[in-house]
Order: structure tokens, then sequence, then C-alpha cells
């Protein structure tokens, strides 16, 4: 086979075409891992002790209305996001404390909870007596060296009725 100037010309061009598309290949791989964050590998034992911590918390708070635990298990500065409710140990056992009293019977379920890093997030039906539909809960705490630093929540009334058969729970 006889090699002519004109096919030496395109398979010198097909070669480099293939030399730049690899580089511009790996340099977007490059890239592309160089712009994601490194991820630590997940400590298992510590999100399901910070899962345990706030699931104890949250029961002996809103269930048996024991608000004694606040001041062992809350961060010194702890932060809270829900706009009713003030930041800080001291206010937060304050505002429980006049709100289990005006609301004896208030319960919460827990009906799901999951850890992930230094977060916990907790689905919760909360009721004010046994007649009330209650409230869907989103709960997110952030625990920071054995105490719950930090709170978000997120409440949606449970309607009487639905546009679809599926629970909120």
């Amino acid at each position: 086979m006889t090699i002519t100037p004109l096919r030496t010309s395109l398979i010198r061009r097909a070669l480099a075409a293939t030399a730049l598309l690899a580089i511009v290949a790996s340099q977007a791989a490059y890239a592309e891992d160089s712009a994601m964050p490194a991820q630590s590998a997940r400590n298992l034992a510590q999100e399901e002790n910070n899962r345990a911590l706030v699931v104890h918390f949250y029961d002996t708070v809103f269930n048996q209305h024991d608000l004694s635990i606040a001041s062992t298990v809350l961060a010194p500065n702890y932060i809270q996001h829900n706009p009713r409710v003030p930041s800080g140990s001291a206010p937060f056992i304050s505002f429980f404390t006049e709100r289990f009293k005006a609301n004896p019977e208030a319960r919460s379920t827990i009906v799901r909870s999951a850890a992930d890093g230094d977060l916990v997030f907790l689905h919760v039906h909360s009721t004010s007596n046994s007649q009330d539909r209650g409230n869907a809960i989103v709960d997110i705490f952030r625990v920071d060296h054995g105490k719950i630093a930090e709170h978000w929540d997120v409440i949606q009334p449970v309607p009487e009725h639905a546009a679809n058969d599926n629970t909120m729970f």
C-alpha cells in the first residue's frame, strides 16, 4: 500500500484531533474532580449517637414534658431557627414550660428519623390533644460535640381532607 502525501496529511490531522480531544477530555475530568469538595468518610457510629441523642431529647421534652434535659443536652449557644421560639437553652425551657402548661396533652410521635454527619432529621406527627389532627413536622438538628447546637423545622397542618389518598406519614 502506497501512502500518498494527501493520505499522510489526513492521518496526521486525525491523530492531532484525537490527541487534542484526549487532552480536552482529561482537563474537563480534572476540573470536575477539583471542583467537587473532598468527601470524608462517614462515621456511622457517631451519626447513630447523634440520632439517639436527638430522639431521646425529643421524646423527653415533647412527650414527657420534662424540660430538665434541655439544660444538659442543648449547647450553651443553642441556635433556634423557628421564628416563634427564642435561641438559647434558658429561653427554650421557658417557652416550652408555658406551652405545656397551656397544652398538657400535647404529644409528638416520631415517625422517621435519620442522620447524616452532624445533622439529625425527624419526621413527626405532633398533636395538642386526642381530637387534634395535628401537624406534620420535619425537624432538623445539628449536633456538635454531643450537644444539640442548632434547630430548624418545617410545620404543616394535617388537613381534614387531602387531594390524594396518601397520608402525610
